[in-house]
């Protein structure tokens, strides 16, 4: 006996309810993913991004957004809800629709164990679609450590890594250091 297919939902009907739900959820080509909520060092880290790239920034044309800016990474077949985004120079909006963007100057993601393959792979190969996007952070949450990857002029992404507590991370698209020192104060790693 033949299995059936799982239906999948179309951008339209994954949108709608979107809108409506209690929660959040993902959409992949056709398929939702449940968003649910972190751990608390996932969640202190968000914080701490924000903040720290906040402070950063604020005499820059940025803005930081936590993670209830829904992303359009591909027309219609993939929406997420990053981490952390900074958008620079204004808003650009998808196409017909007034509560999402597309186009961050930097994405962070905060790995968790059951996301880190998927941020580290599927994930960031969407990203790199993005004209606007020049920098992709990824934070540990089980050691001191924030891996980046720039664009570089020639469109070739650029890997560097910080660890410790005197690791520094330099987003040059924006002009920042960061001291993972005081990313990392207050987490308990685990």
């Amino acid at each position: 006996m033949a299995a059936n297919p799982v239906p999948k939902m179309t951008a339209a009907e994954y949108l709608e309810i979107e809108r409506k739900a209690a929660f959040k959820s993902e959409f992949v080509r056709g398929e939702v993913f449940a968003m649910f909520g972190g751990l608390p060092t996932h969640a202190v880290l968000i914080g701490q991004m924000v903040r720290e790239l906040g402070d950063a920034l604020e005499d820059a044309p940025c803005v930081v957004s936590v993670a209830e800016l829904r992303l359009e990474l591909v027309r219609d077949q993939v929406y997420v809800y990053p981490d952390v985004m900074v958008i620079c120079g204004g808003f650009a909006l998808a196409e017909g629709h007034r509560d999402m963007i597309t186009n961050p100057s930097v994405v962070v993601e905060v790995l968790s164990e059951s996301t880190e393959a998927w941020d580290r792979g599927g994930k960031f190969g969407l990203y790199q679609g993005l004209a606007s996007l020049r920098e992709y952070v990824l934070v540990s949450t089980t050691a001191m450590r924030v891996e980046w990857f720039t664009r570089e002029e020639d469109g070739r992404w650029s890997y560097r890594k910080a660890e410790g507590p005197d690791g520094v991370v330099r987003l040059e698209t924006l002009g920042v250091t960061l001291g993972l020192g005081r990313i990392y104060r207050k987490v308990e790693l685990g």
